[in-house]
């Protein structure tokens, strides 16, 4: 059934689920990790190599397609799937967390946020309607709500508006959504804010959307505090509904909020550690681009099967990286995404057999080298 989200099974020790969330082009199995689309393409990554580390959706964001290269654009080429050459689920981004930077001059109206176009100078007005119609027009399978995100540490003011627009722009996305093939995902707000927090999740859980975005997080918080807040959504969310947690993509960071139960993670960190030399490894994290690595003639980690080990050396790839030749960038970004695919695989099976407290114990250990 299409939007249906189903938990084939749970962690005793944790809560942490495995599942599967079923869209209109095709299964996602969870938890997962998408890569970053932002602008409609991964960095340096074409979709046939997504699609061959076995990436089952990706995200990119409504609002900066809208300014390049125009929602008509992708819509003439029959939607963002076909655009991008890309067979999987693709989620679609509102823009609210891109829009409010400096750069966009942005300001708050009746209506939604007035910004400047840092591409061209113009002038236009995001609303929670614009955003849907946005996200119909470009064919994602599942669209987010506008909301409001204010940045870590602002004051306890801006966190209640936040939370109150927030929370109109939902009513208004959910009486906007005319495609019923359109998964709709609803955004927490409420900043560090406990209270703010339990009265955002109880008002969007009471809405009927089909899945829950924890916004407002991994934005300078602590690790710590991010997971309290994490929990506290999670445990007044619909246990029937998936659970997205927003721009996160560190490994650890990752299993731990998905032993708290969410189920879904999306985040350009894996692919630009790649870019400044950072390889990912059961083993821990390493810089490619030391001088120790060109007499290393083996591949970037030994076993693993993701294209750019299959073929390439260590020795070979960090003298790309040492060159600053784009291929070096983007096998490592390959292998960085190939190694959160299998982090994933490898959590869903851990929970699948009861041990996911002993998968995230060896992962951290892994880290903390």
């Amino acid at each position: 059934m299409l939007g249906m989200f189903s938990v084939g099974c749970e962690d005793d020790a944790t809560r942490a689920r495995a599942g599967v969330l079923e869209t209109r082009h095709g299964k996602v199995r969870t938890p997962c990790f998408m890569p970053v689309a932002t602008r409609g393409f991964v960095k340096t990554l074409s979709a046939e190599e997504l699609e061959r580390i076995k990436a089952e959706a990706i995200i990119s964001n409504a609002l900066l397609l809208y300014m390049k290269p125009g929602a008509e654009v992708i819509a003439e080429a029959g939607g963002i799937h076909r655009f991008m050459s890309f067979e999987g689920t693709i989620f679609t981004d509102s823009g609210g967390f891109q829009v409010l930077r400096r750069e966009f001059s942005p300001r708050f109206t009746r209506h939604g946020i007035a910004f400047r176009s840092p591409f061209d100078g113009s002038r236009h007005v995001l609303t929670p309607e614009l955003c849907i119609a946005l996200q119909e027009t470009l064919g994602s399978d599942v669209a987010v709500q506008l909301d409001d995100c204010p940045p870590y540490g602002a004051e306890g003011e801006r966190y209640r508006e936040s939370v109150r627009r927030t929370l109109e722009w939902a009513e208004a996305s959910l009486q906007a959504k005319t495609r019923e093939d359109l998964l709709l995902f609803g955004v927490v707000q409420g900043g560090t804010d406990p209270e703010l927090r339990r009265l955002c999740t109880r008002r969007l859980a009471e809405m009927g959307f089909d899945g829950y975005c924890l916004g407002g997080l991994s934005v300078g918080e602590p690790r710590e505090v991010m997971m309290e807040m994490v929990e506290l959504s999670v445990s007044m969310l619909p246990e029937s509904m998936p659970r997205y947690l927003m721009g996160v993509g560190s490994p650890v960071e990752v299993l731990e909020a998905v032993a708290r139960g969410v189920d879904v993670f999306d985040s350009a960190f894996p692919t630009r550690n790649a870019r400044h030399g950072a390889v990912y490894t059961w083993h821990g994290k390493y810089s490619i681009t030391k001088a120790r690595n060109l007499h290393i003639h083996e591949p970037l980690e030994p076993g693993c099967t993701c294209p750019a080990c299959r073929r390439y050396s260590r020795a070979y790839i960090s003298h790309l990286m040492r060159c600053n030749e784009p291929l070096g960038k983007r096998l490592v970004s390959l292998h960085n995404l190939h190694f959160m695919q299998e982090l994933m695989r490898r959590a869903r099976d851990a929970i699948s057999r009861g041990e996911f407290n002993e998968y995230l114990s060896r992962v951290r250990e892994i880290f903390r080298r």
